[in-house]
C-alpha cells in the first residue's frame, strides 16, 4: 500500500485528484530539495484551507453557542484553530509520518514540529475543499477538529485560568525559563510553572509564550482533573 493510499485510509476519504492530497502533504523543503515546479509544496493549499477552516468553525460556533456574543465567539474560535490545537489535531491523525519533508527539515524533528503540522493540516482542509467540496471539507473539520472544545479551550486559556486558580489559594506563580537550544530560525525554549517554591510542570515550544502555555496547561491537568473531562 503506497503512503498516499494508505493516510487515505486514515482519513476515511478518498481523493478523486490524490495530486491535490499528495501536495497537501509537500513541505517547502521538500519542494526545494527536488527542484520541483513552483507552488509545487502546500502553502497555497494552506491558505485556502485556513479561509476553509474558519467559515466552518464560525458557522458551528454560531449555530452551537447561541448565547455567546460575538467576542465570545470570537475568542472560542482562537482556541479551535490555533497552532497548537491544530497541531495536536494532527498529531491525533499520524499526519506528520505521511508528510514529504527535505532530509534537513526531517532530521531536525519538522515531522512532530507543531507549525509544520498545523500548516500541513490547513493545506489538507483545502485539498479536501478542493476535491470534494464544502460538504466533504466540513464532514472532515467536525470529525477531527471541531471536537472537545473545552479541553482546547483550556489548552488555549491555561494562563490565565492558572493564574485565577493560584490567585484563589493565595499562592505565587512563576515561568522559570530552563533551557534554550537551537539556532536563531528554530529555537527550542523549555520552561518550568513553579507555584510558591514547588515545581509543578514544564512545557516546551518554539517560543517562551509558547512554552509557558504548554507548562500552564500541564499545570492544570495536574491540579485540576475535572478539567480534563
Amino acid at each position: 500500500m503506497s503512503k498516499l493510499t494508505e493516510f487515505q485510509t486514515v482519513l476515511g476519504y478518498r481523493f478523486s485528484q490524490e495530486g491535490l492530497l499528495r501536495q497537501a502533504l509537500t513541505h517547502s523543503s521538500y519542494a526545494n530539495e527536488k527542484q520541483m515546479k513552483k507552488y509545487s509544496d502546500n502553502e497555497r493549499l494552506e491558505f485556502l484551507g485556513d479561509a476553509v477552516l474558519e467559515i466552518i468553525s464560525s458557522e458551528f460556533l454560531f449555530h452551537n453557542y447561541p448565547r455567546l456574543p460575538e467576542g465570545e465567539l470570537t475568542k472560542l474560535r482562537a482556541s479551535l484553530v490555533c497552532e497548537p490545537t491544530l497541531a495536536q489535531c494532527a498529531a491525533e491523525l499520524n499526519l506528520g509520518e505521511y508528510l514529504f519533508l527535505g532530509r534537513g527539515e526531517d532530521r531536525t524533528g519538522g515531522r512532530t514540529r507543531k507549525s509544520v503540522l498545523s500548516d500541513a493540516l490547513e493545506a489538507l482542509i483545502g485539498a479536501i475543499y478542493l476535491d470534494g467540496g464544502f460538504a466533504n471539507a466540513k464532514e472532515f473539520v467536525l470529525k477531527y477538529i471541531l471536537t472537545d472544545i473545552e479541553h482546547k479551550q483550556l489548552f488555549y486559556d491555561s494562563k490565565t485560568i492558572l493564574q485565577e486558580y493560584v490567585q484563589r489559594e493565595h499562592e505565587t506563580l512563576t515561568y522559570v525559563l530552563l533551557e534554550e537550544s537551537g539556532p536563531d530560525h528554530d529555537k527550542c525554549f523549555l520552561v518550568e510553572v513553579r507555584i510558591g517554591e514547588e515545581r509543578v510542570s514544564t512545557g516546551s515550544g518554539h517560543t517562551k509564550k509558547a512554552a509557558e502555555q504548554e507548562a500552564a496547561y500541564q499545570a492544570l491537568l495536574r491540579l485540576k482533573p475535572d478539567k480534563r473531562e
